[in-house]
């Protein structure tokens, strides 16, 4: 049935025997959906969707509420062999538009709410068909699925076939579309689902968006691939989190949800009895958040890393040391180094640019050749542009990021997209932006502004201008005023020192 298709046959593989055992429970409601409502779900929106003339290798864009009917469209597009393409949803049509063009998808679904702001851009961007998705599963795409000859027999794509795109981006320039596997999807989940033991007993809380790596192609896919279910919460609240880990056993999340939990007078040892594991990623976990939590619950987060261009890399151990502050050891067939830009390595414990191989690799960045091949190595190590040291166990710690992302509450910002929208105000000469600590994002977003003289611009009159204009999640907590910004001999600003200024 599935078995031409290499994600889906995966993905299919753990539940095809126990069709009524639940894959998700409403959070809110409690209802359940078994694994055999996903796929059949799945299998009318891949009828759906060819009805609509997508054929293999067309991409469906997505940007819709979490929900039960979301995830079995991620799962019909890649039945019907198309790549999933899915947006955030705190995007403006500004932004929408950008990935519009230059990902081409044949179909574009959206927030029924937004479908008047949408259309239009989708228009202009060439997209054949605009449908839409509520968070309670309501909209034209299921409406053109309940009436679609279902697919039941998966679109034939091999392990070196797209299954998705994620954009991403580094500090110049625009986004750049990250081309995703089968192969490179399913060899991921699969080698977390066993490192971190999951099984078809296990139950998932899961608080995280699915419009990027850790909330779809680790939490989803891996409970997919054990047979597992999950609580399904539409987006993260510390005490309805807390008041399910009686009925779980597993948690992901990033580690604003860890601060917040900590918070919770509920949060003990007791609260946590049934639980097994908890997972932290996305951003760095602070060492006092680890030992409070330990304190509290006598449990030992595990942190792991990632990035949209490789899936996982690296993850603490479930059985063995966890060391807080690190990222844990390479997992199995992932190869992993420290080097120096020229490709060197560094002398041993030094500082240096992470450098990863295998399986989890992604295939490029979409219609962009020149930064693919200047982020590739000829001999297949991609330069990650994060800077980590390995200790004498091989344990991995990130110490910096060389493309100065700012990584806060688990969502990657970059510094380049804020400044250029703060630098088109009138009366602003210039802008630096950049991250610093934050206990409960790990980071917030800073940001030093140079004004014209007599400008009569303020750090609140800036806030409202840029609010329309970008995310709310990439929008900067902190604006200062300076007569200028601090640079080398070479002209380069040092946001180093702007950091070190605004932490102090």
């Amino acid at each position: 049935m599935y078995s031409a298709n290499c994600l889906a046959a995966a993905l299919r593989a753990a539940s095809i025997e126990q069709g009524d055992a639940p894959f998700a429970i409403d959070a809110g409601t409690g209802q359940v959906t078994t694994y055999d409502t996903l796929w059949t779900k799945a299998e009318a929106m891949a009828g759906a969707l060819i009805a609509l003339g997508v054929t293999p290798g067309d991409r469906v864009a997505m940007q819709v509420e979490k929900s039960v009917a979301g995830l079995a469209c991620y799962l019909g597009t890649v039945l019907a062999g198309a790549i999933h393409l899915p947006l955030n949803t705190g995007y403006p049509a500004a932004e929408v538009s950008y990935f519009l063009n230059d990902a081409a998808p044949r179909v574009f679904i959206c927030d029924p709410a937004k479908l008047d702001i949408m259309t239009p851009v989708a228009r202009d961007a060439g997209v054949s068909h605009v449908l839409t998705l509520d968070a309670n599963g309501a909209g034209t795409l299921p409406d053109a699925a309940a009436t679609a000859i279902p697919l039941t027999q998966a679109v034939a794509r091999t392990k070196d076939d797209l299954a998705a795109f994620l954009y991403t981006s580094g500090t110049t320039g625009r986004s750049k579309g990250a081309m995703l596997t089968h192969g490179n999807l399913t060899s991921n989940a699969a080698t977390l689902c066993e490192l971190w033991q999951f099984t078809n007993k296990d139950v998932l809380i899961h608080a995280l968006p699915v419009f990027h790596t850790h909330g779809l192609f680790v939490a989803i896919n891996v409970t997919l691939l054990a047979g597992s279910a999950i609580i399904l919460h539409p987006n993260f609240d510390a005490a309805a989190v807390l008041a399910d880990f009686p009925r779980a056993t597993a948690l992901m999340g990033v580690p604003t949800f860890y601060t917040r939990l900590l918070d919770q007078p509920g949060l003990t040892k007791t609260a946590c009895a049934g639980m097994r594991l908890f997972v932290s990623g996305s951003a760095p976990m602070l060492l006092d958040t680890h030992l409070k939590w330990e304190q509290r619950t006598g449990h030992t987060v595990l942190e792991r890393y990632g990035m949209t261009e490789t899936c996982m890399n690296t993850s603490n151990p479930y059985t063995g040391q966890r060391k807080p502050g690190t990222v844990g050891l390479p997992l199995p067939g992932v190869e992993l180094r420290l080097a120096n830009p020229d490709g060197t390595p560094p002398t041993k414990g030094d500082p240096a640019g992470i450098e990863v191989r295998g399986p989890n690799l992604f295939k490029g960045y979409w219609q962009m050749p020149e930064k693919t091949a200047a982020d590739m190595r000829a001999d297949g190590w991609f330069i990650t542009g994060d800077i980590g040291q390995i200790d004498d166990d091989g344990y991995v710690s990130i110490v910096g990021r060389s493309k100065d992302i700012i990584i806060s509450g688990g969502y990657n910002i970059y510094p380049k997209e804020i400044e250029g929208v703060i630098d088109d105000i009138a009366g602003v000469v210039e802008s630096a932006a950049f991250g610093v600590p934050d206990a409960d994002f790990g980071e917030s977003v800073a940001v030093a502004v140079v004004l014209e003289p007599g400008a009569q611009v303020t750090p609140d009159g800036i806030k409202q201008m840029i609010a329309s204009q970008l995310a709310p999640y990439k929008q900067p907590r902190h604006i200062q005023i300076l007569a200028a910004l601090p640079r080398n001999t070479m002209g380069k600003v040092q946001k180093n020192q702007l950091r070190d200024t605004f932490t102090a």
